[in-house]
């Protein structure tokens, strides 16, 4: 997320006047240090290529209340956290065509690809979803990561009904929708995965054939 980015200039920056002053680190605000000057940081050291470019170190109100959020040590209001996830909700696109399932082996290709947006990928860099790097996706895989839920028997156990099939395209296209401080991607809101690869990964976690449901 981007309020990572900012958190982690922060942290240079501080890490920075300690070094030019007698000032421990423990003795600096961060809270104290300005957004301006937080942006400024990062725009001098962020390098735009054909992938990255300067908009990423551009905010969303939720993000921006996420981070304020971090950086005050707070809570995110409740109030405030239902009027963004209400709007993170409305705003998902779901299929025109109202078809939500691709093929669960073009979706399985997506999920453990990494690629994509990175400085140093090529602009025509088809994205993957690098879904391993925080679940299991199915139960044969021993090298996963853990920040989010495992993803094994996601269909087995939930089933295909319309909610269920709108409330998994809703939480892949928005995850914010449902938890507005969350950390996975917004993959169909940022446009990192498009509307077909987000059919496949569905199709990865619903259909019956698929190895997530064995």
């Amino acid at each position: 997320m981007k309020s990572r980015s900012l958190l982690l200039a922060l942290s240079v920056i501080a890490l920075g006047f300690s070094a030019c002053s007698t000032m421990s680190p423990a003795s600096v605000d961060a809270n104290a240090i300005s957004e301006s000057a937080v942006k400024q940081t990062l725009r001098s050291s962020f390098l735009e290529t054909a992938t990255a470019k300067f908009d990423r170190l551009e905010q969303t109100e939720l993000q921006a209340a996420c981070t304020e959020a971090t950086r005050s040590g707070k809570e995110l209001d409740s109030k405030v956290r239902e009027t963004l996830q209400s709007k993170a909700l409305a705003a998902v696109k779901y299929p025109a065509d109202g078809k939500y399932l691709g093929d669960w082996k073009r979706g399985e290709a997506i999920a453990q690809s990494g690629r994509g947006l990175q400085f140093s990928d090529a602009a025509n860099t088809a994205a993957g979803g690098n879904c391993y790097a925080c679940h299991q996706i199915d139960k044969a895989e021993i090298a996963h990561g853990n920040i989010g839920p495992p993803l094994a028997g996601y269909g087995k156990l939930r089933g295909i009904s319309e909610p269920i099939v709108k409330y998994t395209w809703a939480r892949i296209w928005n995850s914010h929708a449902f938890n507005a401080c969350a950390n996975m991607p917004r993959f169909g809101d940022a446009g990192i995965l498009t509307e077909a690869q987000i059919k496949d990964v569905m199709a990865l976690l619903l259909d019956p054939a698929s190895p997530v449901n064995q």
